[in-house]
């Protein structure tokens, strides 16, 4: 049986406007000046280095103190621009316990270099920089997360061009560890969005409804970029391996675990300022107008491709699944097919669901126009 479980948000959660905004000037990259030098690419390195404000790290606290170690795992791929930024965020994170593992997937700007010199600054124990698969984000992700010589109990997915909060592995870390060492745990936030000059947009939409594999069927509850997760998970994702298709790992993430019996936590507190700009490979979604280009994608197919993708996936570790999770499953890929009425019921009968009632109605509406 799946395990679920949510919180309820509180009300300063439930009004944006009341959240807390820390000022993280203290080690911006003030993007409008320094962005003009990043995008000339014959400046050298040397000149590029003196506008990395470089944090230095917390002390690690004494052996009986230390918290438990969380490895972060980072991919970058021409991720100049921001990759400072986040790595402060990082280093200013008020859970001190984590080391960075970062995959490059073949970056040709200064994305490497600006690794090594954190690594320089920092110890190759706190950053390790490695080669990655170059065949995309998600294939980067996966081949993190299944890396056998990454042997700690706590794991953070993490992208090059957000920025933390600083409590962020902290609230995680307090959910987490209220979960038992064997059962697969998946803690995932809300996010704030920021403009490229970290100025507030808004905030991603505040989701009621618990998570579960009846929703991660049709839906990710939380972007990779809050998700951090226990030793338990990890393992569970390694069996499921780093060569699956699949259409993004934070989802899959969010499927794997619920169908296999493990816990996931949304927390309604944003915990990553989430960066939207010109060059983002999955973007936040909630205006109007990506509301319809999402509807224009689900009418051409696109939602079905990736649902076609996700239920291979799951077949292929359909062992691992709990019996409550193949039922659904079953009765989800079942309600892809067949007659108007089939298709309808069997949405019923599986017990999927989005987050949204608009959401919900276009659940419906893929079912009946066969898209789903």
């Amino acid at each position: 049986m799946i395990k679920i479980l949510h919180k309820i948000p509180s009300m300063a959660a439930q009004d944006p406007q009341n959240q807390r905004r820390r000022d993280h000037n203290v080690w911006s990259l003030a993007p409008r000046k320094v962005s003009r030098r990043l995008l000339r690419q014959e400046n050298s390195w040397d000149e590029f280095r003196k506008v990395i404000p470089l944090v230095p790290l917390r002390p690690r606290l004494s052996l009986e103190a230390t918290p438990p170690k969380v490895a972060v795992l980072m991919c970058t791929m021409q991720g100049q621009r921001f990759l400072a930024e986040q790595l402060n965020s990082i280093a200013t994170q008020t859970h001190p316990n984590w080391e960075i593992w970062a995959s490059d997937d073949g970056s040709d700007d200064h994305t490497h270099s600006i690794l090594e010199y954190y690594q320089e600054h920092w110890g190759v124990d706190r950053l390790s920089i490695h080669t990655g698969p170059a065949v995309g984000s998600t294939a980067n992700f996966l081949s993190l997360t299944c890396r056998a010589d990454i042997d700690t109990e706590f794991f953070a997915y993490a992208d090059q061009d957000d920025i933390w909060e600083a409590d962020k592995l902290e609230r995680a870390m307090k959910w987490l560890q209220t979960v038992p060492r064997h059962i697969p745990a998946l803690y995932g936030s809300r996010t704030q969005l920021v403009d490229e000059r970290n100025q507030y947009i808004g905030y991603s939409p505040l989701f009621g409804r618990s998570p579960s594999f009846e929703n991660a069927l049709v839906q990710n509850v939380a972007g990779g970029n809050t998700m951090v997760f226990n030793r338990a998970a990890r393992d569970l994702l390694r069996r499921a391996g780093d060569q699956v298709q699949v259409v993004a790992h934070d989802w899959w993430a969010y499927m794997v675990i619920t169908g296999c019996g493990g816990r996931v936590h949304y927390d309604p507190y944003p915990t990553v300022r989430y960066r939207q700009h010109d060059n983002n490979q999955v973007g936040a979604n909630i205006s109007w107008g990506a509301r319809l280009v999402r509807l224009r994608l689900l009418l051409k197919g696109r939602f079905r491709a990736w649902t076609d993708e996700n239920v291979r996936a799951l077949e292929r570790i359909r062992p691992l699944l709990t019996a409550d999770s193949r039922s659904v499953l079953n009765d989800f890929d079942r309600s892809r097919h067949g007659t108007l009425w089939s298709r309808v019921s069997g949405l019923w009968l599986a017990g999927v669901y989005r987050q949204t009632i608009l959401g919900n109605l276009g659940l419906v509406a893929a079912a009946i126009l066969r898209k789903l």
